[in-house]
């Protein structure tokens, strides 16, 4: 029977619980234990394709196309995992697929309700897509992390907490625990437990009791012995059931330091998993231990790391940091490969415009000063045209000055303009996304993506791109992938470089190195007498692991370090790579015909 560990949240939203799920699942696996992981958000939409990044941060794509909230991208890193758009779970999808029943007849003409029809097709979903292998093993796993969404009490999550309560006896005492995350104020050093005691209030009044209480503290400072004690005496659990996450220098720390108050002892304890261990061979075993060890390596390495590398991050979401939380975990995982600190200054692209200098001249010196400064300049995806021509300045800046430069989607289209401005000389090249009238449209809509609909309809998922013969001799990006013909992505767009102005492009010297399997899109531009100037279609980023880098980001972040240090990890990749996705985990022709957004064209 596979072990369930739910985690739900009190007091408020974002405070942590995606990393402390993904933190409890880390240490189960590092004893060998085989983990998933399933994120349950209360909101109706279908899933997180239509929400903007500035609102719900940014959107996760998975191998299979599914457009997901970012806490499945900490439970892909941290797990080291590779899951399905069916480990998301929202509203939207529960009663799209209960109204579809009935629609059927499937209900016998029965009264459709909240409960028992809703709530039992949540359990349903859970227990099935727990079943679902997740690593290389390609076994079942051991156990799955349930992650509720918002916090205790909200109207939205209310048939999901009943789903609990009701899923508890379904499973059975034995392989059901409960983590509650809970925030502790400080006001002024003194640490308030009136929150936590309310919201576990709440909890049991709903039926559910929780096993461990996690107390999450917004300041450096630990949990207080007597704050413990008195949790643990208001809310009627022994003390070695509350824990403290106070915080640290680095969320990589957060598994070692819920470890450390034996956590994963008493998890051994309340769900019996001394007793699934004993199935686990010496190879599983040998996993955990060694995942445990490198995990343990990196991050001490943290703590001793002197040298900083200074990344410029031009973008048009840079409100809200967790708008691109997958770009920064790359750039961490890379910089923590080369042993650098990592210093990201976010730059807003809209305040290097011209524009800007006559309304607010002190922001658009303070973002130039930003990007003149650093070693690196990195252009991330988005949509619209609000801000995109700052991205070219900095585009060209890094261009000319032969700064270390990496674009991701919209990154890369707007490279294809900037170049197509200031080197072939077509003044006014643009994307059809800002114009769709345009006289030299170099970026166009995909043919087969509809105008329509907006969710699901992007081109999605983990596609192959193919390097071009003879890049194997030149490309830092080919050789970052240790040197392969064939790698795999995960994609997001609607626009695509325009086929009609490919060889005028490359006949001035613009070098797209990787193309889709049929050579009709452009997918990989570099200029081979640049420092490292490389532009990808795809998102390399959401493939990342603190462990295995992404290749790109990781020669991106190396040749902002130094010219010596991206020539050491292009050697160190063509010997020691191991690709994110392994054939086997590859999609199959099946999967990709039916993915949202791909036509029979497409496929």
């Amino acid at each position: 029977m596979t072990k369930f560990i739910v985690v739900s949240g009190g007091v408020v939203s974002g405070i942590g619980k995606g990393v402390i799920a993904s933190s409890t699942g880390l240490l189960l696996k590092t004893t060998g234990l085989k983990v998933t992981a399933i994120k349950i958000d209360p909101y109706m939409n279908i899933d997180a394709g239509t929400m903007r990044p500035t609102e719900h941060g940014e959107v996760y794509v998975l191998n299979d196309g599914g457009e997901v909230d970012l806490d499945l991208g900490n439970y892909e890193r941290y797990l080291n995992v590779t899951l399905s758009r069916d480990n998301n779970i929202t509203t939207g999808k529960i009663y799209r697929e209960v109204i579809e029943k009935e629609r059927k007849g499937d209900y016998l003409g029965k009264t459709v309700q909240i409960v028992p029809h809703i709530t039992n097709a949540i359990q349903d979903w859970i227990e099935r897509v727990s079943k679902i292998p997740v690593d290389e093993t390609g076994e079942e796993p051991d156990v799955c992390i349930v992650e509720l969404g918002g916090t205790v009490g909200d109207i939205e999550s209310a048939p999901f907490v009943e789903a609990m309560r009701q899923f508890q006896f379904r499973v059975g005492h034995d392989n059901f625990a409960l983590v509650h995350v809970s925030l502790v104020p400080d006001m002024h050093g003194e640490q308030k437990t009136k929150p936590t005691q309310t919201t576990v209030h709440c909890l049991r009044g709903l039926g559910l009791m929780p096993d461990l209480i996690a107390c999450r503290l917004l300041v450096p400072q630990p949990l207080n012995p007597a704050t413990k004690d008195k949790i643990s005496m208001f809310c009627h659990v022994s003390s070695e059931q509350v824990v403290g996450v106070h915080d640290v220098t680095s969320v990589y720390h957060v598994p070692l330091l819920l470890q450390s108050q034996g956590i994963v002892e008493f998890l051994t304890r309340r769900l019996k998993l001394d007793e699934v261990a004993k199935g686990l061979g010496e190879a599983g075993r040998a996993r955990g231990a060694d995942l445990g060890k490198r995990w343990r390596e990196l991050t001490a390495g943290q703590e001793r790391l002197f040298d900083t590398v200074h990344i410029a991050l031009v973008g048009k979401y840079t409100d809200l940091k967790d708008s691109y939380m997958s770009v920064t975990k790359a750039l961490e995982h890379s910089a923590f490969r080369i042993h650098r600190k990592l210093k990201i200054h976010w730059v807003e692209s809209s305040d290097l415009e011209p524009e800007t200098q006559e309304a607010a001249p002190a922001r658009y010196h303070d973002a130039w000063r930003m990007v003149v400064g650093a070693s690196g300049i990195l252009v991330p995806g988005g949509f619209g045209q609000r801000g995109t021509e700052g991205m070219m300045l900095a585009i060209k800046y890094a261009r000319e000055q032969k700064v270390p430069f990496l674009g991701i989607c919209l990154g890369f289209q707007l490279a294809v303009v900037e170049w197509a401005r200031n080197v072939c000389g077509i003044t006014d090249a643009t994307s059809g996304e800002f114009d769709p009238n345009a006289a030299n449209p170099l970026i166009i809509f995909m043919p087969e993506i509809s105008k329509t609909h907006m969710g699901g309809t992007m081109r999605l998922g983990l596609r192959p791109t193919v390097f071009e013969a003879g890049t194997e001799e030149w490309s830092k990006a080919r050789k970052l992938y240790a040197g392969k013909g064939k790698i795999w992505e995960r994609h997001r767009h609607r626009y695509e470089v325009n086929p009609a102005y490919v060889d005028r492009l490359v006949q001035s010297g613009c070098i797209f190195a990787g193309k889709d399997e049929r050579g009709e899109r452009m997918q990989v531009l570099e200029l081979p007498d640049h420092p490292f100037f490389v532009g990808f279609q795809a998102h390399p980023e959401f493939c990342t692991r603190p462990l295995n880098p992404s290749p790109p980001f990781l020669g991106f972040v190396s040749a902002s370090a130094s010219p010596t240090i991206i020539e050491e990890q292009i050697q160190k990749q063509l010997e020691t790579f191991v690709p994110p996705h392994p054939e086997e985990a590859m999609v199959s022709e099946e999967k990709l015909k039916s993915a949202p957004g791909v036509n029979e064209r497409e496929a």
